[in-house]
């Protein structure tokens, strides 16, 4: 029988239909603070956000709820929220500023940075035949890009949906993502965000939007012009467009949310919401009311009250039911996962909310699982029902392509082969058996850090441009450059960073577990050696779309190997093998040397050794029965290696593909077992085995 969920809100019925609710001609308020002794409604000229129009009171209701019915509010109003109350430790009430409902649906900006009014929306639009694709897990292939950067040059998009919602779903960019094979188009935050004052004051923003304002609106600026001239309902309706037309080509869209901190920054930072709300309850902090910050930015929200937490909850609901958003990735995702002790807990009930959510179950729910606070690190720790980006599958990936190579050339390489082949086969060591592989986001870069040009081209960041005197950004990030620094007219060396790039893609596309592509990197988009561009809006962080022919190959890779992932279920099992037993839908897998023989217990962990073949026998339950090998050799001298001969039933292996090739080859090479091949140095090849 099914495992049977069960779903509690946080809260209750009591923080039901927080934010405005229009019915019978008027519109009714609700909004909670626990410590408020006052709450009142302002409603505003609907051009001139600084006349205040009206203002009434709300009524205190059992559970720390305010609630008023007005006519004064209805489609278009512009309002915003006084709140007063006690002073004291946590407290940080003022009945003169003006707050944004936390729930508001719609965003309205006067003159100055902190001028942001709250607007009525009514919701609804017309889906036509669209539907949520519902992509299989494994067969999930993941972009992570930028809104605005993924558009912002395209030459076949019409300049005026540059960098737009729009321009997103144009015909132009749903042929690419086809072309390239891509399932799942996962944006940086789209939340309503606002750069941080010390960035305007350098003349810089925040270009990556991990600095969120409100947690229901879409972010204005992404929307086109004609939209934002018409106003927030226009926005909100080229977002839903843009969803809707993704849809219909069915690709799914997942939203990177940032529910572990506010814009509010630290005490004295601005106030414009919760900050003023209810202090004390929304943002972690100890008896004096300093702040318990776990992300870095300042504050950290309050998951562990239920305010906190159905706040998030709710926000998540309303974009995968009203927006129809496929699913989200958490960033610092142990942040909202931490008790009222501030200690992280996989038995959290704001991740059991998530997760047996009626409306989100079925969501993909994606955990970036560490945050800057005591124990922090969480990877592998989160619930059944979720998905992890897998920072040591990363870490190990670019250790075995890169830093291990760059060590071996002064000395010898300082590991064996062991390790990688663990985060091949689905980091089993990681992941427990009830979750299986898929609980693994793999991914080799990301938004955060190097690009993958990048990553084989520099040994350290460069990040002078964003005016903290190269402070900023990681100092660990396990790249080589090859032997020169930065851009190089070396013939040698930029043929060895291309075979490292195309090793570092085929090892994400051939593993186990759901591949994360970010955005450029099919083509080796460069970020000149910045690896935290997170305050750069311009060409250094958009994509270009004027390539080289060393780029289209490099694409042309990217393509071929998504669709022999598709292809082949042997390299997207979604459980693991288990020995001597029938596992449906896992790969059982078999691993020999560069001999042909089964690979012994000392040779994984000998640095001597770094060549390995990889057999995996897939046990498909709606899909025919179907075997891959591939080799891996790690070392940058060539090797002779002996196709096996001990795999039952195999009568010969025929050639899929190999990263030695500047361009993925159409040519379908038919080998013998026992059969010897020549290898080139740090390289990989695959094969069908029939």
């Amino acid at each position: 029988m099914p495992e049977t969920r069960v779903f509690a809100a946080p809260g209750g019925t009591t923080l039901d239909d927080l934010g405005v609710r229009l019915h019978d001609g008027v519109g009714t308020l609700r909004v909670w603070s626990q410590n408020a002794s006052s709450v009142e409604l302002v409603v505003f000229d609907a051009t001139d956000l600084d006349w205040a129009t009206d203002q009434v009171s709300l009524e205190r209701l059992p559970g720390g709820v305010w609630e008023v019915t007005t006519p004064l509010l209805q489609a278009g109003t512009r309002y915003a929220i006084r709140v007063g109350g006690p002073h004291g430790p946590g407290n940080t009430f003022n009945p003169e500023t003006l707050l944004l409902d936390p729930y508001a649906r719609g965003l309205a900006q006067g003159g100055g940075y902190e001028e942001w009014r709250s607007v009525v929306i009514v919701d609804g639009f017309d889906w036509g035949e669209s539907r949520k694709p519902r992509v299989p897990l494994d067969r999930t292939i993941i972009y992570e890009g930028h809104l605005k950067g993924l558009t912002k040059r395209q030459p076949d998009v019409p300049p005026a949906l540059h960098g737009t919602y729009a321009g997103l779903a144009h015909p132009a960019m749903i042929e690419y993502f086809h072309t390239l094979g891509i399932t799942s188009i996962e944006l940086l935050p789209v939340h309503a965000f606002v750069p941080e004052p010390r960035l305007l004051e350098r003349g810089l923003t925040n270009y990556w939007g991990y600095n969120t304002l409100n947690f229901f609106t879409p972010h204005t600026a992404y929307a086109s012009e004609d939209a934002r001239k018409e106003g927030p309902e226009a926005v909100l309706a080229e977002f839903k467009g843009m969803v809707r037309l993704l849809h219909e080509a069915g690709l799914e869209v997942i939203l990177d949310v940032v529910y572990n901190h506010t814009s509010e920054e630290g005490i004295g930072g601005p106030r414009s919401s919760l900050r003023g709300l209810d202090n004390a309850n929304y943002y972690r902090q100890d008896a004096s009311g300093a702040y318990i910050d776990t992300t870095g930015c300042g504050n950290t929200l309050n998951t562990s009250t239920d305010a906190g937490a159905r706040l998030v909850l709710d926000s998540l609901r309303y974009w995968a039911q009203e927006m129809q958003i496929d699913g989200f990735r958490f960033d610092l995702a142990t942040s909202i996962a931490r008790d009222a002790d501030h200690t992280y807990s996989p038995e959290h009930p704001l991740l059991t909310a998530i997760a047996n959510d009626p409306v989100l179950r079925d969501t993909k729910l994606i955990a970036e699982p560490w945050d800057v606070g005591l124990g922090g690190w969480q990877t592998g720790n989160f619930p059944a029902g979720w998905h992890e980006w897998n920072d040591r599958y990363r870490d190990r990936v670019r250790n075995f392509w890169l830093s291990d190579i760059d060590y071996a050339r002064r000395a010898s390489a300082p590991v064996g082969i062991g390790g990688f082949a663990t985060r091949l086969a689905g980091s089993s060591n990681t992941f427990d058996e009830k979750r299986g592989p898929l609980a693994s986001v793999n991914f080799v870069t990301a938004h955060d850090g190097f690009t993958l040009h990048d990553l084989v081209s520099y040994d350290v960041k460069h990040n002078e441009a964003n005016g903290e005197h190269n402070r900023d950004g990681a100092d660990t990030n396990r790249a080589f450059n090859h032997g020169v620094e930065g851009p190089t007219d070396d013939a040698a060396i930029l043929s060895a960073r291309r075979k490292a790039m195309r090793n570092l893609l085929g090892t994400l596309l051939l593993s186990a577990g759901i591949p994360m592509l970010t955005a450029g990197d099919e083509v080796g988009r460069t970020q000149r050696g910045n690896n935290n561009a997170y305050a750069q809006d311009s060409a250094l962080t958009w994509l270009a779309w004027d390539y080289e022919p060393w780029q289209l190959d490099l694409q042309a890779h990217v393509a071929r190997l998504i669709e022999l992932r598709s292809q082949n279920p042997a390299l997207r099992p979604s459980r693991y093998a288990r020995l001597g037993e029938h596992i449906p839908n896992a790969s059982v897998m078999d691993w020999f040397d560069q001999n042909g023989e089964t690979m012994e217990s000392d040779q994984w962990t000998d640095p001597g050794n770094r060549t390995l073949q990889y057999v995996a026998a897939s046990t498909p339950d709606a899909e025919d029965a179907n075997r891959i090998l591939l080799i891996v050799h790690g070392t940058e001298s060539p090797i002779d290696v002996r196709l096996p001969e001990e795999i039952e039933g195999a009568t010969r292996f025929v050639s899929l593909w190999s990263s030695a090739d500047e361009r993925p080859s159409d040519d379908r090479e038919v080998f013998a077992p026992g059969d010897v091949l020549p290898v080139a140095g740090t390289s990989m090849r695959l094969f069908l085995v029939e």
